[in-house]
C-alpha cells in the first residue's frame, strides 16, 4: 500500500502547538493519528474534516480540512508535500536506506510521490545545505524510477534530470551541486537534431505536425534547465560553444 502523502493548499490557523490546513491527498490513504514528515520536522494528523463532517480517513485525489499538531505547522507553505512516516522514523534517512535496496517499482512510496517529496526538500531553504543536497540525490533517484514506471522517453527523463541537476548546480555550485560539464554533455546528447535542423523547424513550426511541435517544446525545456551549466564552463570550451549555439536556437523554439 502506498505511503500517504498530503499536499498543502493553505494554512488557515496556526500557533505553537499546531494548526489547521487545507490539503489534498496525493498518495495512499491519510488517517487520523498518522505522523508526517515536513522536511526534518514531524507533524501529527490529529483530525480530518470533509464537507463539515469529521472522518477517520480520506484517499488520494480528495481534499480535506485537517488539524495538525506540531510547531512547524505555521511554517508550511502552499504546494509543500508531507509524507507519512513511522511515529519514531526519520523520513529522509529512511528513504535513503530504502533506495539503497533497489526496491521494485510499485513498492512504496510511489515514484511520483517520492519525486515531489524530494524536490520539496531540496528547495526548502530552511533546511541545512547538506540536508538539501541529500534530498537532491533522492530526487535524482526518483526521476529514474518515475521514468521507468511511466515508460518515459530518454528526452523526457533528461528534462527532469536537468531540472534537478541544474537547480543543485545553481544553488550549490560545481562539486557539491554536481558536474556542469556532465550536465551539458549528457543533455545535448539527447537532442536528435542539429542546431540548423531545429532552427529550420522552428521557423515554420505552425505548419508542423503536433508530434514535431511537442518534440521542439521538449528540446526547449531541456535547454532551459541545462543552461544552469553555462556560467561554469570555460570560454572557448567546445561544450560552452555548443551550449551557446543551442541557447540561441532555443529562443526560436515554440
Amino acid at each position: 500500500m502506498p505511503i500517504a502523502a498530503l499536499q498543502v493548499y493553505s494554512v488557515d490557523e496556526a500557533d505553537v502547538t499546531g494548526g489547521v490546513c487545507r490539503v489534498r491527498c496525493v498518495g495512499g490513504t491519510a488517517r487520523a493519528g498518522q505522523v508526517y514528515a515536513a522536511g526534518e520536522s514531524r507533524v501529527r494528523l490529529r483530525g480530518i474534516e470533509r464537507y463539515g463532517r469529521t472522518v477517520a480517513s480520506f484517499d488520494a485525489g480528495h481534499t480535506a480540512r485537517v488539524r495538525l499538531a506540531g510547531p512547524v505547522v505555521g511554517l508550511l507553505s502552499r504546494g509543500q508535500v508531507l509524507t507519512s512516516v513511522p511515529p519514531d522514523g526519520h523520513g529522509l534517512a529512511e528513504l535513503e536506506a530504502w533506495l539503497e535496496t533497489a526496491p521494485p517499482l510499485g513498492d512504496e512510496p510511489a515514484p511520483r510521490t517520492l519525486r515531489a517529496l524530494a524536490v520539496a526538500g531540496m528547495r526548502d531553504e530552511r533546511l541545512p545545505d547538506g540536508v538539501r543536497l541529500r534530498w537532491g540525490r533522492v530526487a535524482l533517484a526518483a526521476v529514474y524510477r518515475c521514468a521507468a514506471a511511466e515508460r518515459a522517453s530518454g528526452l523526457v527523463r533528461g528534462i527532469e534530470l536537468a531540472f534537478v541537476r541544474g537547480y543543485l548546480l545553481g544553488e550549490f555550485g560545481p562539486g557539491p551541486g554536481g558536474d556542469p560539464a556532465a550536465l551539458c554533455r549528457e543533455s545535448l546528447a539527447l537532442i536528435d537534431l542539429t542546431p540548423a535542423e531545429a532552427a529550420a523547424w522552428a521557423r515554420g513550426w505552425r505548419e508542423l505536425s503536433r508530434e514535431r511541435i511537442v518534440h521542439l517544446r521538449l528540446i526547449r525545456l531541456l535547454l532551459r534547465w541545462t543552461g544552469a551549466a553555462r556560467p561554469y564552463l570555460a570560454p572557448g570550451d567546445p561544450l560552452a560553444v555548443a551550449l551557446h549555439t543551442w541557447s540561441e536556437v532555443g529562443r526560436l523554439l515554440p
